[in-house]
């Protein structure tokens, strides 16, 4: 990988594609099974490594290679996803360093980024690792769940860091291979958003679910369950010790962002309570339009170029903006001495897309 973004041996030129990059996954469980999967559809020359001999083997029995070692699946790698468990990446990251090139760009999808982010800096990783996250996922686990399709579309948040030549050229794979919507983020900003978008929404369908578990009528509600219940307790029957690992992961930002939430339930606690119709009637016409905006909201589209030298503040400074406001990357192209970023950013006046 060039400092600058330009392109280098076995990464895209001007023709584009990214057949000729040389990838390694790390941990290869649903996350890490599906970008597998996904890289070697593709066309990438992809390996993978995984602790356990019955996955590997697995791996192998679907047509990829599975290495015996972590430091034989990166050598010589020009890319590798780092998708073990979340308290493991910190340690892991120093690893993959070691044994792969110097110009390999390294990455994760764990579901928090400060923690990882810290290690790369005190290791002093900033120049080739781009902490990810992949907004996607399943209630199973394991490679036998995993599909190459799961990432197809996800926000994939990326974070930028001083260098900023990984980052774009990640940013291309990313969407040229999973059609990714690609959120730049700082590290932080990340992981206060994904307590609310994510890792609290665990911790109510565990609580939603967990009470019908103990319910008296415990058969009975089961019985009359309908979508509500089953969307509300979805992400309930994720693996547990992943849940506790992502919760723990974030704990701080999930309790603050947890009070808000449960500041909004008292409030439809107190206007049920006390028989408060118009009251319980706006406070759910306020959540609805939120959910609406899941579907309904409309982007502009904005062109936005740098130096493709220099120090890159200003762009780095753009794309965190871009991520906190809600906004993704649907381009990102370096030509001579420039980078160009094509941007989506919500606009209220814009058509939401699918709109006839």
């Amino acid at each position: 990988m060039t400092g600058d973004g330009t392109t280098g041996p076995g990464r895209p030129g001007a023709g584009g594609g990214y057949a000729g990059v040389r990838a390694a996954v790390v941990g290869t469980g649903l996350i890490g099974g599906s970008v597998l999967l996904r890289l070697r559809d593709a066309g990438l020359d992809v390996a993978g490594w995984d602790p356990d001999p019955a996955t590997r083997e697995h791996a192998r029995r679907q047509g990829v290679t599975a290495a015996e070692t972590v430091e034989e699946a990166v050598a010589g790698r020009d890319v590798v996803f780092l998708c073990g468990p979340l308290p493991t990446l910190p340690a892991t990251l120093p690893l993959v360093a070691g044994a792969s090139p110097p110009g390999c760009v390294l990455t994760d999808v764990g579901s928090t980024k400060a923690e990882v982010a810290d290690a790369a800096a005190r290791h002093g990783l900033l120049d080739r690792f781009v902490p990810g996250h992949p907004m996607a996922g399943a209630e199973s686990a394991g490679l036998t769940a995993a599909a190459p399709t799961l990432l197809d579309g996800a926000a994939w948040v990326l974070c930028p860091g001083p260098a900023a030549g990984p980052f774009r050229w990640l940013t291309g794979l990313l969407l040229d291979v999973f059609r990714a919507r690609v959120v730049p983020m700082a590290a932080d900003a990340h992981d206060s958003a994904a307590a609310l978008a994510s890792h609290v929404p665990h911790l109510l369908a565990g609580a939603l679910a967990g009470a019908v578990r103990r319910a008296t009528l415990r058969d009975a509600v089961l019985a009359l369950a309908a979508g509500s219940f089953r969307d509300g307790t979805r992400v309930a029957g994720t693996p547990a010790a992943r849940t506790a690992n992502m919760l723990l992961g974030n704990r701080e930002r999930v309790l603050r962002e947890l009070a808000g939430v449960t500041a909004y339930l008292d409030e439809l606690a107190d206007a049920l309570r006390s028989g408060d119709a118009q009251r319980l009637t706006a406070l759910h016409a306020e959540a609805g339009a939120a959910r609406e905006l899941l579907s309904g909201r409309g982007y502009a589209t904005r062109v936005r170029d740098f130096p493709a030298g220099g120090d890159h503040v200003d762009e780095v400074a753009w794309l965190r903006e871009l991520g906190a406001a809600g906004g993704h990357l649907g381009g990102c192209h370096v030509r001579g001495d420039r980078v160009s970023y094509t941007a989506h950013v919500p606009d209220p006046s814009a058509r939401p897309r699918g709109a006839d």
